[in-house]
């Protein structure tokens, strides 16, 4: 039995608003919601749904009837087919405020929190080439656009080194540019490439898992430093040589040339051990007169211009005289508890990644700042009784966690310690509105401050500052 096409077409659909995941949305006559990837709010299109469910619809604005006056031209000739800056056909403006608008409406409808007024955003001061790391996979088989699969004969160039097309994970877009990352992340990229397929180098292909080279890590850093890694599938001496010997030859400003040698199925470099090639094995980043080492495995926020302006929110809602202990709950290589660190009597970073911890201890000693310790450990057990009766109860506890936000059982620590005031630092307000409606009894939300860290996306930082609720 033939399964029935649910695919339906709506004619003259004004797009009213910008959802979760970048999606645009529509509501079709019978009044569900449709999720649109290439509209934007105040467009009026012709829908083509492709997937139906019983409250929503997915689908593609195939014709446009109006076009928005929210709408500008898109910087990069990927950007429909890529899925790296999904917002680059919306004015930054207008990003901004769907961004506002959706930290508000999260923490209203999934945390019912009472709020102050939320601060304007922070919009970021480069619209592009702000992310000072880029991670791009090498394929044989790159995706091809349409006009390429009409045409007749064999397509002699299959191989890419690019990004993968949204929710493909097999299949590699190959960029010409990116307006993503500085100069010379571009011609690194596509000198590698060509350098390579010159010199038939095998490109990965994740279904088979054969091929030599997977993966291509540049990091930029405000000091002008730069750090290139080159994750390859098998150990081959030669062939390795003379690909990282032409980087060395043809960019000599790199500053730190790192390889690995992955043999699993999955491309992650954390349980992986980084080979320096040239150069230091890390590269150094400036803020406000610290130095941290940045290495390979190394958290950082990607957009260094931004991260000091969302760093300078987390200390003001901190309200820091000098003499406050504070804990930093996943403080990463510990950039936050080192930047607030002259403010505090004392400083405790925790965070699960032992390499991380390294780093910190590192930065610490680098930077000449006695009055901080890093401890190591998963923060459901890290977090605990012991740590308190040794350190003693926070009068500040400031926390970023991952996008997953905190486990429950974090959120159960942090109010049995109960420190005075608490500044969450979070990527993702759905989880954080979440974790603020378990802590909503004890503490009052003061103030709340969107930070744009990625434009052309609709990824956004939101800090929130609580204060412990009189008795």
């Amino acid at each position: 039995m033939r399964k029935k096409n649910t695919r339906q077409i709506f004619e003259n659909i004004e797009v009213i608003d910008a959802g979760s995941k970048g999606k645009a949305i529509a509501k079709a006559p019978d009044g569900r919601v449709i999720f649109l990837p290439n509209a934007v709010p105040g467009d009026v299109v012709t829908v083509q749904t492709t997937k139906k469910r019983k409250a929503y619809f997915e689908g593609v604005a195939t014709d446009f009837h109006l076009l928005s006056d929210r709408r500008t031209t898109p910087k990069c000739k990927h950007f429909e087919s890529c899925g790296g800056c999904k917002w680059q056909h919306m004015k930054y403006e207008s990003q901004l405020y769907f961004k506002q608008r959706e930290v508000e409406n999260n923490l209203k409808r999934i945390g019912h929190l009472t709020l102050p007024e939320i601060q304007p955003i922070l919009g970021a001061p480069s619209e592009y080439y702000y992310r000072n790391k880029m991670e791009f996979s090498f394929s044989d088989s790159r995706w091809l656009y349409p006009e390429e699969l009409k045409q007749e004969g064999r397509i002699e160039d299959r191989n890419a080194l690019g990004l993968h097309m949204p929710g493909m994970w097999d299949k590699v877009l190959n960029l010409d540019e990116c307006h993503l990352q500085p100069h010379p992340s571009d011609a690194i990229r596509l000198e590698i490439k060509h350098f390579a397929t010159k010199n038939k180098l095998a490109f990965f292909n994740p279904r088979s898992q054969t091929g030599l080279l997977r993966t291509l890590m540049i990091r930029t850093s405000s000091t002008g430093e730069l750090m290139v890694l080159i994750q390859f599938a098998k150990d081959e001496p030669d062939q390795r040589k003379l690909l990282l010997d032409h980087v060395i030859n043809k960019f000599p400003e790199v500053t730190s040339l790192l390889y690995v040698i992955n043999e699993k199925k999955n491309d992650t470099i954390y349980d992986q051990e980084v080979h320096c090639y040239h150069g230091r094995e890390f590269i150094l980043e400036s803020m406000e007169g610290l130095s941290f080492r940045i290495n390979a495995k190394s958290f950082y926020q990607t957009n260094s211009e931004q991260a000091y302006a969302l760093y300078e929110v987390v200390r003001e809602f901190a309200g820091l005289t000098g003499k406050e202990l504070v804990y930093d709950l996943y403080t990463g290589t510990g950039t936050i508890a080192l930047f607030l660190a002259k403010n505090t009597r004392t400083m405790v970073g925790i965070e699960i990644v032992p390499d991380a911890i390294s780093a910190a201890i590192v930065n610490a000693s680098e930077n000449k700042i006695s009055n901080t310790e890093f401890i190591v450990g998963d923060m459901r057990s890290a977090l605990s009784d012991e740590i308190v009766q040794e350190h003693g109860i926070p009068d500040v506890l400031i926390t970023d966690p991952p996008r997953e936000g905190m486990h429950k059982d974090v959120v159960a620590q942090i109010l049995k310690m109960s420190p005075h005031r608490i500044v969450y630092v979070s990527c993702n307000s759905a989880t954080q509105a979440r974790d603020l409606e378990m802590m909503k009894e004890d503490y009052e939300i003061l103030r709340v401050q969107p930070v744009d860290m990625f434009p052309q996306t609709h990824h956004v930082e939101n800090v929130v500052l609580l204060e412990k609720r009189k008795e």
